[in-house]
């Protein structure tokens, strides 16, 4: 008659001792929905989330662009995937001597990854080397392209004189700029622009 292995046979040879830790640590897995606070929603657990991030864009060795947000929201099961950054934006734009060509700051943003675009929202600012201000409401920065884009109001100010109008279409480090539908331009003396 043919005799069953008992505990203490398992336990006497190392892959029973493996499966016995395995069995207690499934045992000590609880997933008690209960116990998530009341006001989290099951599609929150889809999110990865954290803060203080800092994405670096490199290129053949070289850094474009450095992107860093407070707080970061990705969802990989949304169609398209996207990426949340709610608490401010900033992406420093570089030439290849690693000098900050352009800053694009905002209040918050959404990344697509398949398409490579950043979508900026809320108080939306590009300044570049110059000291050249673009300021929009929304704007796109496809970091594949190196454009941003926009079909919101725009308004920059280059030197002395004010340029306003809908949509803009520039390159990321704001050296080039065209806006769609040129509303008007107003000149100004230095001394009538606000220091900041």
């Amino acid at each position: 008659m043919k005799r069953f292995p008992t505990l203490i046979d398992i336990m006497s040879r190392p892959q029973g001792i493996f499966l016995v830790v395995c069995f207690m640590c499934l045992m000590a897995c609880n997933n008690d929905l209960s116990k998530l606070p009341p006001d989290a929603s099951l599609k929150d657990l889809d999110n990865d989330r954290a803060t203080d991030v800092t994405f670096i864009k490199s290129e053949n060795g070289k850094v474009k662009a450095k992107l860093h947000t407070q707080q970061f929201i990705q969802n990989e099961s949304a169609k398209p995937p996207y990426i949340d950054m709610l608490n401010g934006l900033k992406v420093e734009f570089f030439d290849d001597s690693m000098r900050v060509e352009s800053t694009l700051t905002a209040r918050s943003a959404r990344y697509y990854p398949q398409e490579q675009n950043v979508i900026a929202r809320d108080s939306v600012v590009v300044v570049n080397n110059k000291g050249e201000k673009l300021q929009t409401e929304e704007l796109i920065w496809n970091s594949k392209l190196e454009r941003i884009y926009t079909e919101k109001f725009v308004r920059i100010t280059k030197g002395d004189q004010i340029n306003y109008g809908d949509g803009l279409e520039a390159t990321q480090d704001f050296k080039w700029s065209r806006i769609k539908k040129l509303r008007g331009s107003i000149p100004v003396s230095n001394s009538d622009l606000p220091l900041e």
